[in-house]
């Protein structure tokens, strides 16, 4: 997955970061420190505008659920305002919502 840093510059300390944690210089802790301050925040998505992704791409509630690895119970309380994708889902959300459903198909 493309993550979106704050700046060009942000991007060269992040990447710089992950490699010294790959290597076991930096803990996990600060690697999520490094996370917050480089990374681009995903803007929350409404109940409306995930049912309108879903039906964009004609989809039932079951099948969409599948394409983003959660239950249909999820989705259908994310439609409903219940519940809030957050981590992950929100991602595949937003990607899903700016470049398809495609963009996450195998």
């Amino acid at each position: 997955m493309t993550k979106t840093y704050k700046s060009d510059l942000l991007a060269a300390v992040h990447e710089t970061a992950e490699a010294l944690h790959a290597h076991g210089v930096i803990d996990k802790v600060t690697m999520k420190e490094f996370d917050d301050s480089c990374l681009a925040p995903v803007d929350g998505i409404t109940p409306e505008e995930i049912r309108h992704i879903r039906e964009q791409a004609r989809l039932s509630q079951p099948v969409f659920a599948r394409y983003l690895n959660v239950s249909k119970n999820l989705v259908s309380d994310w439609e409903r305002g219940v519940k809030k994708p957050g981590g992950p889902a929100l991602r595949l959300l937003t990607i899903v919502k700016h470049k398809g459903l495609e963009a996450v198909m195998l």
